[in-house]
């Protein structure tokens, strides 16, 4: 179609008739057919957050202990949180902490929630919302160039970066109960990041409710191609995906319970901690310095064979001869099985 309210949309990986906007009427329109004033309107739609503002756990007192929060911990150890309750209504947070620039996003109906990275090459790029879906996931586009990206592969799908993709992040999905046992001293995302007072009603409402049920009788909110169809999962079994280099590991949450799984992916060292309560999945290298480290779970700790330390699900060593000693992170994303097999179409699925 050429240039499209600056979008280069003869650059893409994707047909432009499998992505659908969202016209809040209870009927979409395709990228091939939308015309540029509607594409204009419906661009924010649902507004992102450009300048979060945070808050102490202690004044959070507005989360239950069961409500969904993304978490995060930054390079120079702090952790913040980000609750579905507030990403349900603004799916993108551009940040920057501890010097790095992230985009937080979160997609209400495939519950994906994943962090990236917002440099690509030598720019640093921004985030909005298209109003639009691929594979009924949000659809993001950059300031910088108005391209099209599909959230949970963090891969652009229309315009001029076409084809590249965003490095994620570690993070996790979990109970803010969970994370709070976790990191005591996290900051959470305020409801007054907005600066909008009318949404404080919206933030108490989940406008997904049932979304697993739906999802699983076959009723996608909006079109998906062949790829989100793989019946290997159902399609609203929560997975946690890792990738290392060009392939791809999935995780089924439900069934993983407590455990330490140890891995090995394109060649490199993986441990996953899960925990049932939460429930919390975390990915990480089993590495310190040169020495490899094997886990099993024993009654809600990690304790590894080499050393006999005793681990959290944090990656922590809480006592032994590793006292002290942190596991790095992985990158990861957490999301719905049809979503992130969209996006990972080759992944291989761990069995317990």
């Amino acid at each position: 179609r050429g240039l499209l309210a600056g979008t280069d949309t003869d650059q893409k990986s994707v047909s432009l008739k499998d992505i659908h906007f969202d016209l809040f009427t209870g009927s979409t329109i395709s990228l091939f057919e939308i015309t540029e004033e509607e594409l204009l309107g419906l661009r924010d739609r649902i507004p992102p957050l450009d300048n979060p503002i945070y808050e102490s756990a202690l004044d959070a007192t507005w989360l239950a202990p069961t409500d969904l929060v993304l978490g995060f911990i930054a390079r120079d150890g702090q952790a913040y949180a980000y609750p579905a309750r507030i990403l349900n209504f603004h799916e993108i947070v551009n940040t920057e902490l501890a010097g790095e620039a992230i985009v937080i996003t979160f997609c209400p109906l495939c519950r994906s929630g994943v962090i990236y990275d917002r440099h690509l090459g030598d720019r640093v790029l921004s985030f909005g919302n298209t109003s639009a879906l691929y594979q009924s996931d949000l659809v993001m586009y950059d300031r910088e160039t108005l391209s099209y990206w599909f959230q949970a592969g963090g891969e652009a799908i229309v315009g001029e970066l076409s084809g590249l993709r965003l490095e994620a992040k570690p993070s996790t999905l979990t109970s803010w109960g969970q994370w709070l046992t976790m990191n005591p001293e996290t900051l959470v995302l305020s409801r007054d990041s907005f600066g909008n007072p009318g949404y404080l009603a919206a933030y108490q409402r989940d406008p997904v409710l049932g979304i697993e049920t739906h999802l699983n009788g076959g009723g996608f909110p909006f079109p998906v191609t062949d790829a989100a169809l793989d019946d290997r999962l159902q399609p609203a079994d929560l997975v946690l995906g890792i990738e290392v280099d060009s392939s791809s590991r999935t995780y089924p949450i439900s069934e993983l319970g407590n455990a330490a799984i140890n891995e090995t992916l394109n060649g490199t060292a993986v441990v996953i901690f899960a925990l049932a309560e939460g429930p919390v999945v975390i990915a990480f290298s089993p590495e310190l310095g040169d020495l490899k480290l094997t886990f099993q779970e024993e009654k809600g700790r990690f304790i590894d064979a080499e050393t006999s330390s005793v681990w959290l699900i944090s990656g922590t060593a809480i006592s032994g001869p590793l006292a002290g000693e942190q596991l790095t992170p992985l990158p990861s994303r957490t999301t719905f099985w049809f979503a992130h097999v969209a996006a990972f179409t080759h992944t291989t699925i761990y069995g317990p």
